[in-house]
């Protein structure tokens, strides 16, 4: 494909209009949340050996490839099943003709993927974004929700509910048919994640269904897996239902054969992460007039000053501006969405240079 621009802007309309394919258009992406330090050098010289084979023959299916999660997370297989991306996981579960609850602003897809009407929104209320889970749980009861969902860490706001909170969740839906949803995929970034992770709880409660996507922590976007965990044997026979047979590419089943030689390169992987973000953080609040919230993943979400322009000014003009692409939060369910920016952490030298950027921009509006 020809990319038809010819100045910044239209590129900037050209990109925004995309879900994806990003690394074709050359310009710094501070939108997508990826760990930007694997899968080791390692992993893609062994790809590039075994392309034919990879490309010449099917792959396995549900059952082996459940296998093979199970050995990297440390989980028997009869309680994972393995998605081409969370996407299609979140695609069968908001179709199996639940009621969802879902607090918001979060991952629009659950919401998206779900029957019109099927969907309650919690709202998540200014400016602390924490989810009150009692309220929470009140309202799934209240409204007979058979799914509640909580990303955890969260979805712009990059802010964890506590292990201790969602513990308390689950204990209040359990005697009403309602099956909690915690949404992990952030959780490898978030402080003493072993510890704040839910997968320890399964055998103490069967309305406990943990989804996953990989394509963040392991950076693999373009590979495309996802997984869903729980010890609701009924919940898993549903979902496995919706799969078809192949749903996972070859190069997919290669990565998740290897990925268990590699478990200290991605612990490191994370560590480097979560440093650069942390000083990302440091480095966002020296921007006068800036509100930024203190994150557990590996993205900050941040309130642009009242004199500033809004989100969409402030991401286009840095696009234009600065050939830097950020997300702004406006259409997310929440008041004054237009304010917000959530801001993926890239390297320390490409993190100092959105900040100077950001300041660039702002500073220039308040002129």
């Amino acid at each position: 494909m020809t990319n038809q621009y010819s100045t910044a802007q239209e590129r900037y309309d050209y990109v925004s209009s995309q879900h994806g394919g990003y690394w074709r258009h050359d310009f710094i992406d501070h939108n997508y949340l990826y760990n930007l330090y694997f899968p080791p050098e390692v992993f893609f010289t062994h790809l590039t050996g075994q392309i034919h084979q990879l490309v010449l023959n099917y792959p396995i299916a549900q059952k082996d490839l459940a296998a093979l999660v199970g050995d990297l997370i440390d989980q028997p297989p009869e309680r994972i099943v393995v998605g081409n991306g969370a996407a299609e996981l979140i695609k069968i579960i908001a179709n199996m003709g639940h009621r969802l609850i879902v607090p918001v602003p979060s991952f629009n897809e659950y919401a998206n993927a779900a029957p019109a009407g099927s969907v309650v929104e919690f709202a998540l209320e200014a400016p602390s974004f924490q989810l009150d889970v009692d309220t929470f749980a009140d309202e799934a009861i209240r409204c007979q929700a058979g799914l509640a969902v909580v990303v955890s860490p969260n979805n712009p706001t990059s802010l964890l509910v506590p292990k201790v909170e969602l513990v308390r969740l689950l204990k209040k839906l359990r005697d009403h048919d309602c099956m909690l949803i915690v949404d992990e995929s952030f959780i490898d970034f978030a402080k003493d994640s072993d510890q704040e992770t839910l997968a320890t709880e399964l055998d103490n409660y069967p309305n406990l269904v943990i989804f996953k996507s990989m394509s963040k922590a392991y950076g693999i976007c373009g590979i495309r897996i996802g997984y869903m965990l729980t010890a609701n044997s009924d919940f898993t026979a549903q979902v496995r239902q919706g799969l078809h047979i192949w749903n996972i590419n070859g190069f997919a089943e290669e990565f998740l054969r290897l990925a268990p030689q590699y478990r200290r390169e991605f612990s490191e992987s994370c560590t480097k992460v979560k440093a650069d973000r942390d000083h990302f953080y440091e480095q966002l609040q020296t921007i006068p007039g800036m509100t930024v919230y203190r994150p557990d993943a590996n993205y900050i979400f941040c309130r642009l000053p009242d004199h500033a322009a809004s989100g969409p000014e402030v991401t286009r003009d840095l696009f234009v501006q600065h050939n830097i692409y950020v997300k702004h939060c406006q259409g997310k369910t929440m008041e004054d969405s237009d304010r917000y920016l959530r801001i993926a952490s890239r390297t320390q030298a490409e993190n100092e240079r959105l900040v100077e950027a950001l300041a660039d921009s702002i500073g220039r509006e308040e002129k």
